[in-house]
């Protein structure tokens, strides 16, 4: 393989990222040479595995952290909300164009109706979500959702919920029917599918150990076959490092100036599945609730209807775990591996600045199954321990930012870092990740492809026909979009 023809683009891990980003390239410039390459022995095992994640198709129609609380009691501001929203919306576009191509099969092979709640208890979280809901309600992409305090309201969305509550504690939830169950694990494959099937050369078994640049202005790649341990190098003038926790490591071997002073949070995750197929019944949604104080966002508690190659099960958590893994196969001396003079200070002001989320994570460690179960009661009064079993979700890795004024802060979020002359980009971060691939993966191309986006935005425009246009300008067009991709992938709208 050293000595055939070197490609003019190499993506770097086989999640749903580099699948996005590699149809996106094959739609727009069919005679692109593009390789990928794979540490693990298959396609979608890490991040985009569906029990690595919740597949919550993230719309921001039941998730919090997207319009925190105010201090006055006013009503929160819907437009980060609004704007992951948009996001998905891209994403729901460019699946529907797929299915018309056959590129991707039978929608229900990857995506579901999944209606999505918020359910919260207290008088203070109710309050808070009657606001919400108040914010939402009449925005475009937000259609159809409903409030309630009447448990027995609730009980009809959601009636696991409800059985075995007892006293006067005062409840409330939101629901709406357009929510998703996504299988990002067979969106990957199928994808991956259709780039073998087009020339694209999909290694796996084969880890990135080295990134140089050369004299040509080129990548020169350094990959290990992790079987044999033979090394291979390969050339290309695009790299894109979309290889989860993975990413700030090779990022930082690139030695661009752009990835000076990210660090990675590392967080793992487990979760309570059911598979009683009496309680899946009865229990077809997708529901959020308030984080634990100091709790990262993607440890916010839920129970979700999961579909996998066709079998619905129910998942509740994910319970946050320590661990100094960048990926769920990867190494303990991650972390203290991406430690750089240019990050130091970021990693320490993060350290210090976080004791609420460092004392959680501790909590979480300790806690036994029995004290994780206790958790789901507060949602699910009725569970019974022999219904649940404990499974080790995917891990994540959050990012650390440089600040001027704090050092170093934790975002929470995706980020995309581009060299300056857009040769290599890579991605750092976690939710709403694979939900917003379609927008992240646009970020990528319009950076590192500056010369050909202007030429390709016509054919965007067909793919996803609100390419350049805010959907939540005009709730006709809105209404339109969700109608039109709603028919195509078999979902609500």
């Amino acid at each position: 393989m050293s000595n055939s023809e070197n490609p003019d683009v190499i993506l770097i891990g086989a999640g749903v990222m580099s699948a996005t980003l590699g149809t996106f390239l094959k739609l727009l410039s069919p005679k692109l040479k593009i390789e990928v390459y794979e540490r693990l022995d298959q396609v979608a095992l890490e991040s985009s595995n569906p029990w690595n994640n919740a597949g919550t198709g993230h719309a921001a129609l039941c998730e919090l952290n997207y319009m925190p609380d105010t201090k006055d009691g006013s009503l929160p501001s819907p437009a980060k909300a609004v704007a992951i929203n948009e996001q998905f919306q891209l994403s729901r576009q460019f699946w529907s164009h797929l299915v018309d191509k056959k590129i991707l099969g039978a929608p229900e092979t990857f995506i579901n109706a999944t209606p999505h709640m918020t359910f919260v208890r207290g008088a203070k979280d109710v309050d808070y979500l009657s606001r919400r809901f108040e914010a939402l309600k009449d925005q475009p992409l937000f259609a159809g959702m409903q409030f309630s305090k009447d448990p027995k309201q609730i009980a009809k969305w959601a009636p696991l919920l409800i059985e075995g509550r007892t006293g006067n504690e005062p409840i409330a939830a939101t629901y709406i029917a357009s929510g998703t169950d996504v299988d990002f694990g067979s969106i990957t494959r199928q994808l991956f599918g259709f780039l073998t099937r087009n020339g694209v050369e999909v290694k796996t078994s084969s880890e990135v150990q080295g990134l140089t640049r050369l004299k040509n202005k080129s990548w020169q790649v350094t990959i290990r076959d992790t079987k044999t341990g033979a090394r291979t190098y390969r050339n290309a003038k695009f790299v894109f490092v979309g290889a989860g926790g993975w990413a700030l490591k090779l990022l930082q071997k690139s030695g661009i100036g752009e990835a000076k002073g990210y660090g990675t949070f590392p967080v793992g995750g487990q979760w309570l599945r059911t598979e009683n197929q009496e309680l899946v019944a009865q229990h077809q949604a997708k529901v959020y609730s308030q984080a634990s104080v100091g709790a990262p966002p993607m440890s916010v508690p839920h129970l979700d209807t999961r579909v996998v190659d066709g079998k619905a099960s129910l998942l509740f958590g994910p319970y946050a775990t320590a661990n100094p893994k960048f990926l769920k196969n990867g190494s303990i001396l991650d972390l203290p591996a991406s430690l750089r003079p240019a990050n130091l200070i970021p990693y320490l002001s993060v350290g210090l600045g976080n004791f609420p989320l460092i004392k959680y994570l501790i909590g979480e460690l300790v806690k036994s199954k029995e004290k994780k179960f206790e958790s789901l009661l507060e949602f699910m009064p009725e569970a019974k321990p022999e219904d649940w079993r404990l499974l080790n979700a995917g891990q994540r890795a959050q990012v650390i930012k440089k600040d001027r004024k704090k050092g170093g802060v934790l975002q929470f979020g995706t980020e995309v870092v581009t060299s300056a002359d857009g040769s290599i980009s890579g991605l750092l971060g976690a939710s709403p990740g694979a939900s917003t691939a379609v927008f992240v993966m646009l970020q990528v191309l319009e950076r590192s492809f500056a010369a050909d986006f202007d030429g390709w935005k016509g054919k965007l425009k067909q793919i996803i026909p609100s390419f350049g246009t805010k959907l939540s300008a005009d709730p006709n067009v809105a209404a339109a979009s969700l109608a039109s991709t709603a028919k195509t992938l078999k979902i609500n709208n």
